[in-house]
């Protein structure tokens, strides 16, 4: 399998990480950060969808490094909401390139892909800790942003652009429409971390479930998307529907097939209405009741038929309709917050301005060495980003060729179908093996000097 980082590099960069203030976003020290995150997002991606072992989940679970990464996608979040546009309307804001503010907006997605990755398992839930309360808000926000803006008919309505062909864009008003193109991608993986999330409540604290069910209520949120479904639309009577960063046209016959995120939707519905500690702790009101009720009409013999859970709660909702359930059962517990919202926010409140200007004069206004100097760095990092849609083939044993099922622990660079396979090949592979060992060791202490 082609990789991008060798277990030892990955295991530098995540070690590395650390949160950085908002005042540094888009400095050399963050801009460093981004780019290893770009790495281990692919790499992520790359053992994902090769079903092989994903060292990068483990690693980030192991050194305790997915509180650090909510808190760098908040961190964006909240340049994005309450820096940017300041900046932008700075009178000495001429930057000579905005590609390197792209960096800095696209970081945001970058960060919430690599989470839909990692947080499929449920040791990430249990490894975010207290920022898993951070991320059911953020998720929240988002998906709420999403629900109202497609009510009202926002819904963007154009591709993705790559970073190359974002790189020969200037404007600003470029940057402003590739701002709001990456809002809607990173909504719908949003949706998705959400759906991970409800899948292991069980594991979490009450807390979780408090801030889901009722502080954000976010059953009613997903029955919203269920009625609008941002992902779909008609141009020009055809049926088009949102996938991989394109709007694709959906032929007639495939038009009712459920898409990956109808069954993120859904599935999270599953978990938030039936799963007995849900049920104990949702208030079944009249209101809830009847946005709940309108599921029913989406619950259709096709739909069921892709998912055949759905009847589970065709049958809920069918008694649902024709009961009032108790009042969910008032206990008294010490409710958790989420804190790294609430911390930035307290850091930086009336501080917006004076942060945008030291931005604009000491970190978006390089010099032209400087400035080439950093596209450099970023198109090492970029020249892999085919490697996000790429679906690798499934690694070959280095003796026989078979399916390879265990990998060499010392170097993660070669593998084998068998312990047999492995012995056998290591009088070749003993050399090779040294070497890579050595490499990586040496990288992961001049990362350690580094950072």
């Amino acid at each position: 399998m082609e990789s991008v980082l060798l277990y030892a590099e990955a295991e530098g960069f995540i070690q590395s990480l650390e949160r950085i203030p908002l005042r540094e976003v888009g400095s050399t020290k963050w801009f460093r950060q981004h780019e290893y995150i770009e790495k281990l997002n692919m790499q992520a991606i790359l053992s994902a969808s090769a079903n092989q072992e994903e060292f990068i989940k483990d690693l980030f679970v192991s050194l305790g490094k997915i509180p650090t990464l909510v808190h760098g996608m908040i961190l964006i979040e909240i340049w994005k909401q309450k820096v940017f546009p300041i900046l932008c309307k700075l009178q000495d804001f001429s930057p000579k390139s905005t590609f390197p503010l792209y960096m800095v907006i696209h970081h945001e997605a970058t960060i919430i892909n690599l989470l839909e990755t990692i947080m499929y398992h449920k040791e990430s839930s249990e490894a975010a800790e207290d920022a898993v309360l951070d991320l059911v808000d953020y998720c929240h926000r988002k998906l709420a942003l999403l629900a109202g803006q497609c009510s009202r008919g926002e819904i963007h309505t154009h591709d993705r652009v790559s970073h190359s062909e974002f790189s020969e864009m200037s404007s600003i008003q470029d940057l402003h429409n590739q701002s709001r193109m990456l809002e809607f991608e990173i909504s719908l993986k949003a949706l998705s971390v959400l759906r991970y999330i409800t899948d292991h409540v069980e594991s979490l604290s009450l807390s979780v479930l408090t801030r889901m069910l009722n502080t954000h209520n976010l059953p009613c949120v997903l029955v919203q998307l269920v009625e609008h479904c941002p992902w779909q639309r008609k141009t020009r009577g055809k049926m088009e529907k949102y996938d991989e960063g394109k709007w694709r046209e959906i032929a007639a016959e495939d038009q009712l097939k459920m898409t990956k995120l109808d069954g993120q939707v859904w599935i999270s519905l599953l978990n938030l209405l039936l799963k007995s500690e849900c049920q104990m702790k949702y208030d079944f009101n009249n209101f809830n009741k009847n946005q709940l009720l309108k599921l029913r009409r989406f619950l259709t013999e096709v739909v069921i038929d892709q998912l055949p859970n759905l009847a589970d709660l065709q049958r809920f909702l069918s008694h649902l309709a024709v009961t009032d359930p108790a009042p969910p059962k008032k206990e008294l517990v010490l409710e958790q917050l989420p804190e790294i919202w609430n911390e930035l926010f307290a850091e930086n409140s009336g501080k917006w301005k004076a942060i945008a200007k030291y931005q604009v004069q000491k970190i978006f206004n390089p010099s032209e060495n400087e400035l080439r100097q950093q596209a450099n760095r970023l198109a090492e990092t970029y020249n892999l980003d085919v490697m996000e849609s790429l679906i690798p083939d499934k690694p070959k044993c280095g003796t026989c060729g078979a399916e390879g099922v265990k990998r060499c622990s010392r170097c993660r660079g070669e593998w084998y179908c068998n312990r047999e396979c492995q012995v056998k090949h290591w009088p070749k592979h003993k050399l090779a093996c040294q070497l890579m060992a050595e490499a990586a060791e040496k990288l992961q202490k001049e990362l350690k000097i580094k950072t």
